[in-house]
Parts: C-alpha cells; sequence; structure tokens
C-alpha cells in the first residue's frame, strides 16, 4: 500500500495548485508544506504573473522560484511510489540524490553507463583527463506503468505500457537534447535554477504538454555552456494513468508542427563566453528566441518576454542578502502539483 508520508515526511513539500484557486485542497496531517494558488502567485509576483502559466502543470515552476532549497524533486499528482523486480519499493528520492551529488560525463560517453555507481567504473581507453567529470545539475528519471507518449503515439498504442525495469543511469552527452519529462525529475536549484522556466502554456496560450519540454531544451543548452551535466535513468516511479489523448491532441499539435523547427533552433545556439551564469545564458536565449524562433510565430515573441520576466522575478525572490541554508539532506525539497480535476483536461 502507498504510504505518502513515509515517502514525503522528512522533506519540505511546495504544493502549486493547478486551476480554481477557489477550490479548497487538504492536505493530511504531519508534513512540512507551503501551499499556494493562483492567487498567491498574483499577490507575490504582481505584474510579473504573467510569466506563469494558468491551469496547466507549467505553473509547478512557480515553487522552483519561491523554493530556498538546494536540491528540488518535482513529481506529479498521479505518480506514486513503484517497484523493483524484487519487489522492493523504490526510494526515489534517495536515487535522486545519489545521482545529483556524484559527478556527469558529458565529454565522452562510458559504455559502462554511470562509472561513479557501486559495482562500475571507467572502461578501458576512457581518457584519465576527463574522469574527475563535472559537476550533475539534474536528474532525470523514468516511469513504470503508463509511458510518456504524445497524443499521436497514445491513440496507435493506447494499452502499451512499460513494464521494463533497467538498471542503469547514464549521462547524456554534450550536444545531445533530450526530452524531459517534469513528472519525476530533481535538480540543483543552485547549478540550474534559473533555467527551470516551464514556459507559457496552458490556458490563453496555443500550446500545451510542452512546458518540461521547452524547460529540457533550454536547460541542456546552458548545461552544456556552463560544463554541466545531466544524468537519466533511474530513479523508476509509478505513473498511474493515461491522460486523454484527445484532450492532448488539441493542447499538443502545433507544438508537433513547431518542434520540427525548434530542435533545431537549439542544436545551433551557442551563446557567448561572457555567459558565465544561467541568469545571462538564459537572457541571451531569449535574444534568439525572438530573433529566430519569432519568425514561426508570434507566441515565440510573448514567450521570450516571459522568459525575462522570469529571470527578473527569480533575481527579486532570490537575491544575494538572502540567508543561506545549510546544505546537506534537509535541502531537499519535494514539489508536488496539485491539479483541480475541473479543469486538468479542459
Amino acid at each position: 500500500m502507498y504510504n505518502p508520508k513515509s515517502s514525503f515526511q522528512p522533506y519540505h513539500l511546495i504544493i502549486v495548485q493547478d486551476g480554481d484557486p477557489s477550490k479548497i485542497i487538504k492536505v493530511p496531517d504531519g508534513f512540512d508544506y507551503e501551499l499556494y494558488n493562483r492567487n498567491d502567485i498574483n499577490k507575490i509576483l504582481g505584474p510579473k504573473a504573467n510569466c506563469i502559466s494558468f491551469k496547466d502543470s507549467a505553473c509547478r515552476c512557480f515553487g522552483y522560484m519561491v523554493s530556498k532549497k538546494k536540491y528540488i524533486f518535482t513529481i506529479d499528482d498521479d505518480c506514486f511510489v513503484a517497484k523493483d523486480p524484487t519487489g522492493k519499493e523504490i526510494n526515489a528520492l534517495e536515487q535522486h540524490i545519489k545521482n545529483l551529488l556524484s559527478p556527469s560525463t558529458p565529454f565522452f560517453f562510458n559504455t559502462l553507463y554511470d562509472p561513479y555507481r557501486d559495482g562500475t567504473d571507467f572502461v578501458r581507453g576512457y581518457p584519465f583527463s576527463l574522469r574527475e567529470g563535472v559537476p550533475t545539475a539534474v536528474s532525470h528519471g523514468l516511469w513504470l506503468n503508463i509511458p510518456d507518449y504524445d497524443a499521436p503515439t497514445q491513440l496507435v498504442k493506447p494499452l502499451e505500457r512499460n513494464n521494463r525495469f533497467v538498471d542503469a543511469v547514464m549521462t547524456i552527452p554534450k550536444g545531445t537534447l533530450f526530452p524531459m519529462c517534469g513528472m519525476n525529475l530533481a535538480f540543483n536549484r543552485e547549478l540550474i535554477g534559473p533555467a527551470m522556466y516551464f514556459g507559457l502554456m496552458g490556458d490563453g496560450q496555443p500550446i500545451g504538454r510542452y512546458d518540461d519540454m521547452w524547460a529540457g531544451w533550454c536547460t541542456k543548452v546552458i548545461c552544456d555552456h556552463l560544463g554541466l551535466g545531466v544524468k537519466t535513468g533511474l530513479p523508476y516511479i509509478w505513473h498511474s494513468k493515461a491522460s486523454n489523448p484527445f484532450v492532448n491532441l488539441k493542447k499538443e499539435y502545433k507544438g508537433i508542427y513547431w518542434q520540427e523547427e525548434l530542435i533545431p533552433f537549439f542544436q545551433s545556439v551557442t551563446l557567448p563566453k561572457d555567459c558565465t551564469t544561467v541568469q545571462k545564458c538564459y537572457i541571451e536565449l531569449s535574444k534568439q528566441v525572438k530573433a529566430k524562433l519569432g519568425k514561426v510565430d508570434d507566441y515565440f515573441n510573448k514567450l521570450a518576454d516571459a522568459m525575462v520576466t522570469w529571470i527578473d522575478a527569480w533575481d527579486e525572490l532570490n537575491s544575494s542578502g538572502a540567508t543561506a541554508v545549510p546544505q546537506g539532506l534537509c535541502q531537499v525539497e519535494t514539489f508536488r502539483l496539485i491539479e483541480a480535476q475541473q479543469v486538468s483536461d479542459s
């Protein structure tokens, strides 16, 4: 039986309510948490709140902004504890922290995958000069049961389930993009936090379900530029339900076309040497989005402006004078997206 207290009680929770702010969410006793709805976001950010999506899971990034913890773990409300092939419950957060605390190897691929895990190492022929690795900024976990498919694939394979447990973690090589899924994701907020903007999606926008994709593409380009690592693989969570493929198609169809131009754009992005912080990289990236993707659709001009607003809001809430928090596992913030059911599929 799934026990949320054993999974999340040791950590501070930030819960962002997606949808109707008048709908009351009751959190069980025994949790250390903050709960934010749209009214709270508007109050805290004022005019800058227009960079946070409404009626879409992209609103989760507000939690990243207000957090003061070093490590963030974000998970959807339909995701639960999975079991490994032996039947043992998987501690997803523990594995994410292991991934984030060990280096990444983006410059040379190790054929035994993550050389820092127990029972493995660098293989013969791996350059000794690269074995120190680089700091890991992102840990991207996977899912058992319902796979994270786009709407066309959902429609073609409505009964498909992922039952394969692959006991592996690997670094995504430099220069390689990937489809980042936000339902089982952890990252080092101090290293890459300002790049984890989930864009303009949902209510009033022409696109949805590309929030985590957008954040992943931006984050990967910036990690490559700053010499940071991104890992994918373990841990697994149990994705309990499939969303409506017809609703998803309505949200995704422009993105499906646009991504054929978005991917070449991100593959060709270069950032100047003077972009030495995540914020500087992100502002430069916003300029290139406006200059090159604005021609694809005016939406990207609005998105580029929202990217700048996001950084302004991030810096405003995370000034250098903020109190430092001691390092350690107490630094973990678990972020859980709660969707109001009446708007989650609209």
